[in-house]
């Protein structure tokens, strides 16, 4: 019987694990190779992550930055705006410094004026001298003579004389002394120690001079003043008095002695007592030792007076003195009135009076 030939199958067990063999070395490969890359993905992005770190952390340190440069801009913007402000002042005291150079310049020329105006002044006062000393020639020893303690022979230049005298004495609280320290200090010492003030009692003891040198045929009229005047006797304002033997004036010069200095000083109190005189005065007085702290109207408050507002007081005052009447001051200097001499004698010469300063131990 013949053998049946056996069917070739190329698809055999062999090649089947050969295929399977092959497609799982494919699988080995495949998962080999993957595996390398997820580490070298991993690799990556651990470096990746590295870098993120780095980026963040230079990030944070740039937000740091950020923060002090805002904070830096901040205070320089402060510093402008304050160097902003100082320039702005700087800018408002250079014009004060330009006003006040400019003031000081017309200040300089006022004084060069009232320099040369005490010039001419002091050529015509020669005059007059060389005329007095003419008539000393012609007819005596001088022009007033007082003997003082020790035989001292004063002259004074003052003419009491006239039909009308009024003497106008400066009582205000600058009276108490000579210099400011002393004066605040005195004015608030009780009354009975103001009146003894040796300059008050300077004041005083030369009213008691003039009133012995007036005229028996003379009338006469005392007044103190500071911010107001008032007559000395009381009841006898805008009245003329006769020396009726001396009696009254020794009742005047005794009521005089009870008037306390204080308050400040009005030049207008003065002009407008003179004025007010009928008839005017022939011959005034004044016993002052300084020129006026107030105005037309009485301060109502302690403000500093400068010179030139002391010296605008005392032009305006002026501007209401009644024409045709002599004006003789004795003037008892204080501290820190330079043109209070100069103004004075001023008015001396323009009303045809006389100016004097005495010694410390006149009369």
């Amino acid at each position: 019987m013949a053998r049946k030939r056996r069917d070739t199958n190329v698809f055999n067990l062999s090649f089947l694990d050969i295929m399977a063999c092959g497609f799982g070395a494919v699988i080995l490969f495949f998962v080999i190779i993957n595996h390398q890359q997820v580490e070298r993905t991993d690799a990556e992005v651990a470096d990746i992550s590295g870098e993120v770190n780095l980026v963040e952390t230079e990030l944070r340190l740039e937000q740091l930055n950020l923060a002090k440069l805002q904070n830096s801009l901040a205070e320089i913007e402060e510093e402008i705006v304050t160097a902003q402000g100082a320039s702005d002042r700087l800018l408002d005291q250079v014009d004060e410094t330009q006003e006040e150079l400019s003031t000081q310049e017309q200040e300089t020329a006022a004084r060069r004026e009232h320099l040369n105006q005490l010039i001419t002044d002091l050529q015509e006062m020669e005059k007059r001298l060389e005329q007095i000393q003419q008539l000393e020639q012609q007819g005596g020893e001088g022009i007033r003579q007082f003997v003082g303690e020790g035989d001292r022979q004063y002259l004074t230049g003052l003419r009491v004389g006239g039909e009308r005298i009024l003497i106008m004495l400066d009582a205000s609280a600058s009276m108490l002394d000579s210099t400011i320290v002393n004066i605040i200090r005195r004015r608030n010492l009780p009354d009975d120690q103001k009146k003894r003030s040796e300059k008050w009692q300077r004041a005083v003891r030369t009213i008691d001079w003039l009133t012995t040198q007036i005229p028996p045929e003379s009338q006469f009229q005392i007044y103190s003043f500071n911010t107001q005047a008032r007559p000395v006797l009381d009841g006898t304002r805008g009245q003329w008095l006769d020396t009726d033997d001396g009696r009254t004036l020794d009742r005047a010069v005794e009521a005089l002695r009870d008037v306390v200095p204080a308050e400040g000083t009005r030049m207008h109190a003065v002009t407008e007592t003179i004025a007010s005189m009928r008839p005017l005065p022939d011959n005034v007085f004044l016993i002052t030792d300084g020129l006026p702290t107030q105005g037309m109207t009485p301060a109502t408050r302690r403000d500093t007076v400068t010179s030139r507002q002391r010296e605008r007081f005392f032009r305006d005052a002026l501007e209401d003195m009644p024409l045709g009447v002599s004006v003789n001051t004795i003037l008892f200097p204080m501290e820190g009135d330079p043109m209070a001499a100069s103004s004075f004698w001023r008015l001396a010469i323009v009303t045809g009076g006389s100016f004097m300063t005495p010694s410390k131990d006149w009369p």
